[in-house]
């Protein structure tokens, strides 16, 4: 059986972004038969109807097509004022006006991480929200809510944490089951 291919998202785009060192920790800690690539977005526009009106920007249609093809989606991001981080938020409004929109029954899994004691909860709350009214078959088991984590990883951005590692490695397999469970992408 061949790997399972999941893209993942970073709520951040900042270059040394815990969250992405969570993602880049999750593809590490994964099992053999899921793949997992972090996805640039970085080059998407802030959402304007009229810009829309001209046509989706090459940037918004390569991450649309890139979901779209995957087996499943991994999102990880930190709690900016109690919610989601604008740029993923803005993502996702553009991903969401593409016709067919790339997360509906998408297997989807969340994690995140914040510099808070609780993790990114409130705002992986509030993702479950967005992408779930998008139809996304978003993972509810195990959550990884990754708090205080400038301490769980080292000055290169490595997962240090045993307890997060078991988390995170726990995460992979059931989004890989989660996966297979819902069967293959349409």
């Amino acid at each position: 059986m061949s790997a399972l291919k999941v893209v993942a998202l970073s709520g951040s785009l900042r270059a040394k972004s815990f969250n992405n060192a969570a993602l880049l920790a999750a593809a590490a800690l994964a099992p053999d038969d899921l793949s997992i690539r972090v996805v640039d977005y970085s080059a998407v526009p802030l959402y304007n109807g009229d810009l829309q009106a001209q046509g989706f920007p090459a940037s918004v249609q390569a991450l649309g097509s890139e979901i779209a093809q995957a087996d499943g989606l991994l999102i990880a991001s930190p709690e900016y004022n109690f919610s989601v981080s604008g740029v993923l938020k803005n993502a996702i409004d553009w991903l969401s006006r593409l016709n067919p929109q790339p997360f509906k029954g998408k297997p989807t899994a969340i994690l995140s991480a914040t510099m808070g004691p609780l993790g990114g909860a409130r705002s992986q709350y509030d993702l479950r929200k967005i992408i779930g009214g998008l139809e996304a078959n978003v993972l509810t088991k195990p959550e990884v809510f990754i708090g205080a984590c400038h301490t769980r990883f080292n000055e290169q951005g490595e997962l240090t944490d045993e307890a997060t590692r078991k988390i995170i490695a726990e995460q992979m397999v059931a989004l890989r089951n989660w996966i297979r469970q819902l069967g293959p992408r349409a």
